[in-house]
């Protein structure tokens, strides 16, 4: 089958002997913590341990290997304003190569910094995707540039499926592979690669709902895409075409998952295996954790794709996830409105084992008496019991105690 498809076997295998020694050929590792939480046989491939924290160099330095004496000459161009850009960027500077990244003009500083850190020209043009294709065709145009497509190439799509190789020649026994999908590159690449190596490998991929393109291309249908998604590196619109083909032939299917699922995926490469996903990253253990009776039981192969998260955007999931879990709890706590009375309120919290994270004392509620204070206070507890106990010993003291649900303190 992969014969007949526009990328093979043996494309795959050549790209991973061109990027051997270059690019990092990551550890495949059991990882019986999720393995417990999903009823599969968990193993955890870390792309995230890459130069860029992605898997985007495979592709990226095997289409650039690939250019004549005479295209490195003229340098390459590419849109991206994620981990594509970053890879190709360093890629190129080792290579020689001079590169030039469009990127929208809305995109974080620290990804220009990041991109240009590597060498690269950075051009900020346009404020949409199409707007910044069309600043990159002027620029093929005027300059003589060679496109380096994030996922609509062969070459790039057999660089991805070197991830495939290393996981079946890690663990030949894996029965399915759980693959990302934005443009539908990586799984391509996978899918052809896995399928060749062992018959009867399921291949998955997975996007997220707001941006389910690959899912509805293969339906054949159409879907509107757009919004906001933790899972921005996969929050692609338009797919390859090609890769439509590959999925088709090859019977990938293509799950969604929405973005709770994707926050708690996150949250548990962090707590669980002590890694870092991003978005994109985690949409594979989403979708283990989103439909456990389908693979409970298998032996599966997550591919953690890229750890490029935004640190503040960190911080919110773990504090909503210890949220969920009991273990950060808000109190809204009214007292007497005289001195001591919130001395006391954070002595009786002392002696019960709580940490204090924040507080905030109102006295102009109007659903609070005139004589009586309000004092919102968030803590660090065990877990419920804990934190139901802490409640109990302020209302034996004459406090009225209010539990805020989860976020509503700061609504």
């Amino acid at each position: 089958m992969s014969a007949e498809l526009p990328i093979t076997l043996e494309d795959v295998a050549a790209a991973a002997e061109t990027i051997r020694g270059h690019v990092l050929r990551t550890p495949l590792v059991a990882a019986p913590r999720l393995s417990a939480m999903s009823g599969a046989e968990v193993f955890v491939k870390y792309e995230n341990l890459q130069v860029t924290n992605a898997f985007k160099e495979r592709g990226a330095l095997n289409k650039l290997a690939a250019l004549t004496d005479e295209e490195r000459e003229r340098g390459v161009v590419a849109l991206s304003a994620g981990n594509h850009a970053q890879a190709l960027a360093c890629h190129a500077r080792r290579l020689g190569i001079p590169a030039t990244i469009v990127m929208p003009r809305t995109t974080p500083f620290t990804k220009i910094a990041s991109t240009e850190s590597f060498g690269a020209r950075v051009v900020l043009e346009g404020e949409t995707v199409g707007e910044c294709g069309a600043v990159v065709d002027t620029l093929i145009a005027r300059e003589g540039l060679i496109l380096v497509h994030p996922y609509d190439d062969p070459l790039v799509m057999a660089g991805q499926g070197t991830i495939g190789l290393e996981m079946l020649e890690d663990q030949p026994d894996l029965d399915c592979l759980i693959v990302p999908v934005g443009g539908g590159g990586l799984v391509s690449g996978i899918a052809v690669a896995a399928t060749a190596m062992k018959h009867g490998i399921e291949v998955v991929g997975v996007q997220a709902a707001q941006y389910a393109s690959m899912a509805a291309a293969l339906a054949g249908k159409e879907v509107a895409c757009g919004g906001d998604t933790l899972a921005e590196g996969i929050a692609v619109k338009a797919v390859s075409r090609t890769a439509v083909s590959i999925l088709t032939a090859l019977g990938v299917d293509v799950l969604v998952v929405d973005e709770a699922a994707i926050e708690r995926a996150i949250y548990a490469y962090l707590v669980r295996l002590k890694t870092l996903a991003e978005g994109a990253g985690a949409a594979g253990l989403a979708a283990l954790l989103s439909q456990p009776g389908r693979f409970k039981g298998r032996k599966v192969g997550l591919v953690l794709s890229g750890g490029n998260i935004d640190p503040r955007l960190l911080s919110a999931i773990t504090v909503r996830a210890l949220e969920r879990e009991d273990r950060v709890v808000t109190f809204r706590v009214t007292v007497r409105d005289r001195p001591g009375e919130l001395g006391k309120v954070a002595d009786i919290l002392g002696r019960e084992g709580a940490n204090i994270l924040e507080v905030s004392h109102q006295r102009l509620l109007l659903d609070v008496p005139a004589m009586r204070a309000s004092t919102d206070i968030t803590i660090e507890t065990r877990d419920g019991d804990h934190a139901e106990r802490i409640r109990r010993r302020l209302e034996a003291e004459g406090m009225t105690v209010t539990r805020l649900a989860p976020l509503q303190h700061r609504g």
